[in-house]
């Protein structure tokens, strides 16, 4: 009884690390988002700067996990709490990247006259940053029909992305003056896309961990 309470003690710990740079991907993904929507390089160079401690978070949490599976030898439920932890650190370095990514864009945007205001990437924005904190709700309350919801938001970020790309190219057709801008535009609407499918990525293995079934298939079909 008491080696199961230190083991359970131990997967408490896991998990509150793994939120812990959830914390600071969101942080790095809500700072780089707003540095691209008002180009702001300043903000953009912070989240490059914040990246290492991302990376250094990933580190600390892969050896404590192959520390627990040679050690303690888990199975079910506590196996699969385990191996998630690990697929979701890797989604949230991939979300740290992305951050990076985008506040490149931002930080080039930066030395360039504004591109006109854009209501659809402002929204492709807002609904990737509400899926990732969606999906990181999900995995602290064991929430699988939350998890499920985000799905949906991940159809209406592509959707966005595609409706994006579609208009900025009709623009730098008409303006051929902005095509430079338009196309960091494009690519900045790519890595929010991406950002949409990690927290997607997140929220698959919250069912994975809850259930021990696989929603890819259904989530992505």
């Amino acid at each position: 009884m008491e080696q199961r309470a230190h083991f359970s003690k131990k997967l408490e710990d896991l998990k509150v690390m793994v939120l812990r740079m959830a914390a600071l991907s969101e942080s790095a993904v809500h700072k780089a988002v707003r540095a691209y929507l008002e180009n702001d390089a300043d903000l953009a160079e912070a989240v490059i700067v914040g990246d290492e401690s991302i990376n250094e978070m990933e580190d600390e949490i892969d050896n404590f996990s192959l520390e627990l599976l040679a050690l303690d030898q888990p199975m079910a439920v506590d196996l699969r709490t385990i191996v998630g932890a690990q697929r979701i650190t890797v989604n949230l370095e991939r979300l740290g990247d992305e951050a990076v990514n985008l506040a490149h864009r931002a930080i080039f945007l930066s030395t360039r006259p504004p591109m006109p205001h854009n209501p659809k990437m402002e929204d492709l924005a807002n609904t990737v940053k509400k899926m990732l904190s969606e999906a990181l709700k999900a995995y602290v309350d064991d929430d699988v029909n939350l998890a499920g919801q985000i799905c949906r938001m991940d159809d209406k970020a592509d959707d966005l992305t595609i409706s994006i790309l579609r208009q900025m190219v009709s623009d730098m057709v008409a303006e051929s003056r902005i095509v430079e801008r338009g196309v960091h535009a494009i690519i900045g609407s790519r890595h929010l896309e991406r950002i949409g499918d990690l927290s997607t990525n997140v929220a698959e293995t919250v069912v994975f961990i809850v259930e021990g079934t696989s929603m890819k298939h259904n989530c992505r079909g």
